[in-house]
């Protein structure tokens, strides 16, 4: 862990350039707006390490699946977000040399990334090998307000010498993903063209046959007067280019200015793309970098208003909670129902930038309360337009009936291609079933489970059904050959995470079932029918929720996250030698898999999703066990592990677990953020916040909050977004403020104590809250 970044409430901010960290600035420095995004790629070339990449949501490929054996099953690709048209580029060249900072003695240097405006800027000094200096400042967004729009103002200011500054703005579509198999690139070309003051470019996956297009527009000003002189435009595979020369001497300042539009075959029809790209570029060029600039702090303000956390007192936390909101609402805006949520998002390849369990696990709970209710509504849609195929995948594992969803997927097919993962971790249907359950109790859409939700809860549950198999001498139910949350442990029985999660599956479905038949009679017969609903199934869901077997240990009063566990040497955390770790970087996997040592929450994610279903007490027992030997090697562990430790009262713990989530990637804790940032655990460390040192909960249509005040912070607030009401938590060591920023009156429980906040109004709970 290298602590490079400088602490400021609003910005991420790098103050030298060191090309060993470079990677890793790449992706914290990332922008995006939930349609197109990319790495802090420098915008002039540079030749040390560096993962070029611009990513456009929704567009991906099919790559071939590399395995050693091949098993019946196995998804036939693995589906990746490809690595699109670079649009930042601006070469420079200085008598002919290229500015490069890899060649370069560089000063000075120092890059920003603005969050409460949605800016990336970027100064330095520069020295060529010849002794040619010059001064750089450079700023660019992705913008929120025109989504297929980005945007850069580039300055150089020649320092102590007079020459020819040659100046080329291009697009480059001859790239690649990091991790294609065998350097396969994945894209044709169908067109472009090259003009003195931009130029445009059209590909097309190999595969597919998304197409994209891109266009650029420039100009540059000497000295506040525009460049007249003829550029040259230059073609050649997959790129188009504009060079323009002109001679500069000490002291003049050099502006370009570049608008570059990139529109998909997703959202305009082939023959229209070249003609959308043009209209949206040529609309942002008449507006100007100014007005841009503008409209983005416009958007970002209103984002802030509805999603920002104030911490007081602990700068370092501040700035992290801010970075991970600032990351989510750049990656899904929720606008569109077929795009998803990856776990780099456009910050980086690995993982495919495919949709995992994350999404219904971590990320619905932050865009339940930070947005309009359509947006987590969208989230669970997504997966509603994907059952057939999540009931295709079943059959191909050979189930007879339900619905199993993939654990990768672009389009609803599973595309993972390590069988522990894509024939084991069947614990993502459970998270899929909390997901319809925490958005419906949430939002009080009951209408909902009539419209979509009650056919996903019914093929998940008789794919349950058909999973668990009924052990006659133990007159039980038990669930062989999973991989439960924690994937340190492969091909284990009886997983308790799992076990449980299928069990309340069954009776959230029945839950439903029951509703429905009892408010809309009509549409329950119509689903029935079109299900064929049995008597005969739902009994049997009954049976299996009675007689689910759970692996436990009497002795401790523990739930035992599968059969055997205590079979393993029990060795602490603690206790490895810290050159030892990460484990998932030092050990061989099968000293691994027979060590104790757990990867991230697995029975305590299932204490946490069903905490209305278990005492303090037990919580306890549990979280006393397992936390000392969790390495929290997984991104989505410590938020878990905050929020438990919160309700629990165990303070530094919660503090401790809360600055690893939401410094993950600023401090680079797992060594590995030069792969793009975590996104999805960026939610779970918003959840640390709010659910844990806030202790929100609802119950009963309530909103329940226990806000906790840790010793570090002399107050915090949060915003909550809950049937209507927009509400501002203040929390202090004293008392407890709710201010009601919108005119819908909200009902709400404060330490057991019941309020109403009416409309621009407040109410305040007295009293100390309990410190965590």
């Amino acid at each position: 862990m290298k602590q490079y970044l400088k602490i400021d409430e609003w910005s991420i901010i790098e103050e030298a350039f060191d090309p060993q960290t470079q990677e890793i600035s790449e992706s914290v420095f990332s922008l995006g707006n939930g349609y197109m995004g990319g790495r802090a790629n420098f915008e002039e070339q540079y030749s040390g390490y560096s993962l070029q990449g611009s990513y456009m949501a929704g567009v991906y490929y099919p790559d071939k699946t590399r395995v050693g054996w091949w098993k019946n099953g196995y998804p036939e690709y693995f589906a990746k977000v490809l690595n699109s048209t670079n649009w930042i580029g601006i070469n420079i060249d200085i008598d002919g040399t290229p500015l490069d900072l890899a060649n370069c003695t560089v000063s000075e240097f120092r890059r920003e990334l603005n969050m409460k405006e949605g800016t990336l800027s970027r100064s330095f000094t520069a020295a060529t090998a010849e002794g040619k200096e010059l001064q750089v400042d450079s700023i660019r967004m992705v913008s929120m307000a025109r989504r297929e729009i980005g945007a850069i103002r580039y300055t150089v200011t020649p320092l102590n010498f007079a020459g020819e500054l040659a100046v080329t703005p291009y697009l480059d579509g001859d790239i690649k993903n990091k991790d294609s198999n065998y350097d396969e690139k994945f894209w044709n070309e169908v067109e472009k063209k090259s003009a003195p003051d931009g130029g445009h470019l059209t590909l097309k996956t190999k595969k597919l046959d998304f197409h994209v297009t891109s266009a650029y527009l420039f100009d540059i000003l000497v000295n506040g007067e525009k460049l007249t002189g003829a550029a040259e435009a230059i073609e050649r595979e997959k790129y188009v280019a504009s060079k323009a020369a002109f001679p500069v001497k000490s002291g003049d300042q050099v502006v370009i200015y570049k608008y570059a539009a990139s529109v998909t075959s997703r959202n305009h029809g082939l023959g229209q793309l070249v003609e959308a790209a043009q209209s949206a570029l040529h609309s942002a060029r008449e507006a100007g970098f100014a007005a841009l600039l503008t409209e983005q702090a416009e958007a970002w303000r209103d984002k802030w208003k509805e999603s920002d956390i104030i911490i007081e007192g602990d700068v370092s936390a501040q700035q992290a909670i801010r970075f991970n909101i600032f990351q989510l609402n750049q990656t899904y805006t929720g606008e569109d129902d077929r795009l998803n949520i990856g776990p780099k998002g456009f910050t980086g390849e690995k993982y495919g930038g495919s949709t995992y369990w994350d999404t219904e696990a971590y990320c619905v709970p932050f865009y339940l309360s930070t947005a309009d209710s359509s947006i987590a509504r969208n989230l669970l849609i997504y997966r509603y337009k994907h059952l057939e195929k999540a009931k295709e995948n079943a059959r191909r594992l050979g189930f007879k009936k339900g619905a199993l969803y993939p654990m990768v997927t672009m389009n609803g097919e599973e595309c993972h291609n390590e069988w522990e993962i894509t024939f084991e971790e069947i614990h993502r249907n459970g998270a899929i079933a909390y997901a319809v359950y925490n958005y419906v109790s949430y939002t009080g859409d009951k209408a909902y489970l009539g419209q979509y939700g009650l056919e996903v809860l019914v093929e998940i549950s008789r794919f349950w059904e058909e999973r668990v198999h009924y052990v006659p001498h133990k007159d039980k139910y038990v669930m062989l050959g999973v991989t439960g949350p924690n994937e340190y442990e492969n091909n284990v029985n009886n997983n308790w995470y799992t076990n449980r999660m299928a069990a309340w599956t069954m009776e959230y479905t029945l839950e439903a079932l029951a509703y429905l038949q009892e408010n809309e009679s009509a549409r329950y017969a119509e689903l029935a029918d079109k299900l064929e609903l049995a008597e005969s199934e739902t009994a049997k869901w009954n049976e299996i929720i009675a007689k689910m077997y759970y692996a436990a240990d009497e002795e401790r009063s523990i739930f035992l996250q599968q059969d055997g566990f205590l079979d393993k040497e029990l060795i602490q955390v603690r206790d490895v030698l810290p050159e030892n770790l990460p484990l998932n970087q030092k050990w061989s996997w099968d000293r691994i898999l027979r060590s104790c040592f757990i990867k991230q929450a697995d029975v305590l994610q299932g204490l946490y999703f069903l905490g209305d279903r278990y005492d303090l007490e037990t919580k306890k027992r549990n979280f006393d066990f397992y936390e000392p030997i969790t390495v929290h090697e997984s991104s989505l562990s410590p938020c878990i592990h905050a929020i438990l430790a919160c309700e629990l009262g165990y303070k530094e713990k919660a503090y401790e677990m809360y600055l690893r989530t939401s410094r993950l990637d600023l401090d680079n804790y797992n060594n590995d953020t030069e792969d793009g940032c975590h996104i999805t655990s960026m939610a779970g460390t918003w959840m640390s916040i709010v659910h844990g040192f806030g202790g929100l909960r609802v119950q009963a249509d309530r909103l329940i909050l226990n806000p906790s005040n840790p010793g570090h912070w002399t107050a915090y607030s949060f915003k909550i977004m809950f049937r209507g009401s927009r509400l501002k938590v203040n929390v202090t060591d004293v008392q407890v403020t709710v201010v009601n920023e919108t005119d819908v009156p909200a009902s709400i429980t404060i330490h057991g104590k019941e309020y109403t906040v009416n409309g621009l109004s407040s109410v305040t709970a007295e009293g100390a809250p309990v410190t965590v």
